[in-house]
């Protein structure tokens, strides 16, 4: 019979298991809901893309220059990437490509292995974001804390910053990784008359990007401006370096090789790739979320997306992409309300790049570098900074220590040891706000209450609390009897609750008699299993409630002093 019972129950539990599976796997996947306000929102997202096309079009070039893959691969990037994203991403509004804080991190890469492996970096992370939304990992970001993000954002627009540095001045960058130093390596080598040009160059690029919005909100000042200084480049055959000559169209797709070894040595890096694709991915589909009408964003589909994205411009040369903020913000801002404004801003690119290659190709490097360098300024909020640093000390160190990190060493390093930081905090901040304090005993007092403590537990007992309730209660001297209450504990993990163990064993031994009150319901298990309701003397010693407490302990006291009385007799 129970046999036939099991053999019953498997296969449901296998339909079941399967069904939750397929419901999952459809909830990642495109659906016709996506677009159900087209009716009502085509033209403003056939505008809204079209406006994000044009900031977009500089910005993938400049990025793609300034990761070492070349122009090409940025536009690449943003057409195939921002297709494939936007089509399976979780938002309906984020627009993606190439980002600063994605060049940041392959420039390295690239400069270390060669531009060979970029495509097979791009299949690797592409493929680790895929299996993080496939399994539910999306809403990992929001244990992301905020000082840690503008520190992340602060460092990134420096280093965006001084890697543009060499291009304005008409030279090669210096030969170290760290954007700081080849900055100042590439000073000394700039030579007359080209570092006149490419300054003034990117002078005016951008004063013509920081009075555009004084014209109206939505000029788009970059591309004005690129155009006004080609032009001037162009007909006067200024000496200044050009993007050169783009294939028109999109490259053939091709798998990109490499042997086992090259992939072993490329699995750090494509961590490291993956695991910012997916963070910067994630916070900008949160900020338009909070800036949009159109609808929470799903986490786990968003990182499918970006994901699937990353392995689509791996096969056409591209780079890994991520979700854009500065993009979404103007895709948000310029109506954007489905998921066509950033098809259309791909589709608008892919035009350019058919149509308009040889145009493209002449565009002076620097003034792809003036854009960049105004984009960095602008990603840094002043107000936002002030906020932060007067915020708490805490959060300010974890704010520039972050920012420190990220410009000197690392960006991925940056936040986990910027996470690492702020937990610290957290976690002390949470031990002080714990507290164990002594109270008197309710009701009229009594002979022998002298010889009972009472001592009430608050906050949080965990690693970071215990050590400094034991000592608390292990000093006491002169009691035969300890009331431990335990109900105004609202956090208990198994080291707090073995150094509640450990007190209760270590006053018993010492003769002293240990009642514990009030454990909650959600703690009971726990205590259970550590020890703590096995150390007291008798289980009759565990109560629900202060008064029959506390009378226990009277009784105790009287009962020794009787005995006492009774030997002395």
């Amino acid at each position: 019979m129970d046999g036939s019972k099991r053999s019953d129950a498997s296969p449901a539990r296998v339909s079941s298991a399967l069904r939750r599976a397929w419901s999952h796997t459809r909830d990642l996947l495109p659906a016709a809901s996506d677009y159900r306000d087209l009716k009502r929102t085509w033209r403003g997202d056939l505008l809204a893309g079209v406006t994000v096309g044009i900031v977009a079009l500089p910005l993938a070039l400049a990025f793609g220059v300034s990761s070492g893959a070349g122009a090409e691969a940025g536009l690449v990037t943003a057409i195939v990437a921002g297709l494939v994203a936007a089509v399976f991403g979780g938002s309906n509004v984020q627009v993606s490509g190439p980002t600063g804080a994605m060049v940041v991190v392959l420039g390295p890469i690239v400069a270390a292995h060669g531009l060979g492996v970029l495509g097979i970096v791009c299949l690797m992370a592409g493929l680790i974001v895929l299996v993080a939304g496939a399994l539910k990992l999306g809403r990992a970001v929001t244990y992301i804390p905020w000082p840690v993000i503008e520190g992340f954002t602060l460092g990134i627009a420096v280093i965006i910053f001084l890697q543009q540095v060499p291009a304005a001045i008409g030279v090669a960058p210096g030969p170290s990784s760290n954007a700081f130093l080849a900055a100042v390596e590439a000073v000394p080598t700039a030579r007359w008359p080209e570092l006149g040009w490419t300054l003034a160059i990117v002078a005016v690029v951008a004063l013509i990007m920081v009075f555009a919005p004084r014209i109206h909100p939505r000029f788009p000042g970059s591309i004005v401006a690129i155009i006004v200084v080609t032009i001037i480049a162009v007909v006067a055959a200024l000496p200044v370096d050009t993007i050169g000559k783009l294939p028109a169209g999109l490259p053939a797709p091709t798998f990109p090789g490499a042997d086992w070894a090259v992939v072993a040595s490329l699995v750090g890096p494509a961590a490291a790739v993956a695991a910012l694709a997916a963070i910067e991915s994630l916070l900008s589909a949160r900020v338009a979320a909070s800036i949009s009408d159109t609808g929470p964003y799903d986490a786990d589909r968003e990182l499918v997306g970006q994901g699937l994205a990353s392995i689509a411009a791996g096969f056409f040369g591209g780079m890994p992409a991520t979700g854009a903020i500065a993009r979404t913000a103007v895709n948000v801002r310029s109506g954007g309300r489905t998921r066509l404004a950033a098809i259309t801003h791909a589709v608008l690119l892919l035009l350019v790049v058919s149509f308009g290659a040889a145009l493209v190709g002449v565009i002076p490097l620097a003034a792809l570098s003036g854009v960049l360098m105004v984009t960095a300024v602008r990603m840094v909020s002043t107000a936002t900074v002030r906020s932060v640093v007067g915020s708490t000390r805490a959060d300010a160190i974890v704010f520039v220590a972050t920012a420190l990190i990220t410009v000197s060493f690392d960006l991925i390093y940056a936040v986990l040891i910027g996470i690492a930081a702020a937990a610290f905090f957290a976690l002390r901040a949470l031990a002080r706000s714990s507290g164990v304090h002594r109270e008197e005993l309710p009701g009229p007092a009594q002979p022998g209450d002298e010889r009972i403590a009472l001592f009430r537990l608050e906050g949080a007992l965990f690693f970071g609390a215990a050590e400094r309730m034991l000592e608390r209660v292990g000093d006491i001297r002169g009691i035969e009897v300890v009331i431990i209450r335990m109900s105004q504990l609202q956090i208990l993990d198994a080291t707090g609750a073995q150094v509640v163990t450990e007190l209760i064993q270590a006053l018993e031994r010492r003769g002293v008699t240990v009642l514990v009150k009030g454990i909650q319901t959600r703690h009971m298990q726990l205590a259970e299993r550590v020890g703590v309701i096995k150390s007291l003397r008798h289980h009759k010693h565990l109560f629900d409630d202060l008064a029959p407490a506390v009378e226990h302990a009277r009784s105790h006291v009287r009962r020794a002093a009787e005995a006492s009385e009774s030997a002395a007799l």
